[in-house]
């Protein structure tokens, strides 16, 4: 179902699915974890970071705390200096630690898997809590991060700023067995083509059905 904003038509909403699909057959977070709480780390350090720096740090991190225990008794110092190089750490620290220790008390010591429950976790938004779902439990959500938002106005999908709201729009564009893969996929796709400040459009396979009005145009042949 179209929302009213949406640019495409369904012919060019199933050609972008069919893109996704054919590119990334089993698209999936960059982020190394092992386990769902493992990924809610990584997710929550991934803000304002790279996923590259956030699986240095994380290598070690994993190999220290093995356990929802074991970041719940973290010392607050320690683990803000174990994990500084992904910036805000302070802040960081404090949502783990807080989250780590909300599970133990409200979850029985395992990662929820609903949005509603991970919502509820200390430092959880809809976006690390869309990863979490899908990445971890394969549960169909769509995380807007910085690429999603950035892709899903370009091609015309959405008008908006608004992570929330562009979550909802693109949940009611697409169908909910293709979530998965328009979440991962238009990410993985901003990293490889759609970047923020030198897009390839020249290279892109999908420019005939994007909308964004600054796209360069392509040279005569």
């Amino acid at each position: 179902m179209k929302t009213s904003t949406c640019k495409l038509n369904t012919d060019e909403i199933n050609t972008l699915v069919a893109y996704l699909q054919g590119r990334y057959p089993t698209p999936r977070t960059e982020l190394t974890f092992g386990n769902p709480f493992e990924l809610l780390v990584a997710t929550i350090l991934s803000a304002q970071c790279t996923d590259k720096r956030v699986n240095i740090v994380v290598k070690t991190l994993f190999q220290h705390y093995t356990a929802v225990d074991d970041y719940a008794a973290a010392n607050p110092e320690t683990f803000e200096q174990e994990i500084k190089s992904t910036g805000f750490y302070k802040n960081k620290a404090k949502m783990i630690i807080g989250a780590a220790q909300a599970i133990i008390s409200d979850f029985n010591g395992r990662v929820p898997s609903t949005m509603d429950e991970l919502v509820k976790l200390p430092g959880v938004g809809r976006k690390t809590a869309s990863v979490v779902l899908a990445a971890a439990f394969d549960v169909p959500a769509i995380a807007v991060d910085t690429h999603v938002l950035r892709i899903s106005n370009r091609l015309g999908l959405v008008d908006s700023k608004d992570p929330e709201k562009i979550e909802f729009a693109l949940c009611g564009i697409f169908d909910k067995d293709k979530w998965i893969t328009v979440s991962f996929g238009l990410v993985l796709f901003g990293r490889e083509i759609c970047s923020a400040k030198k897009p390839l459009c020249d290279k892109c396979e999908i420019s005939n059905i994007c909308k964004w009005p600054d796209k360069p145009r392509r040279p005569l042949v």
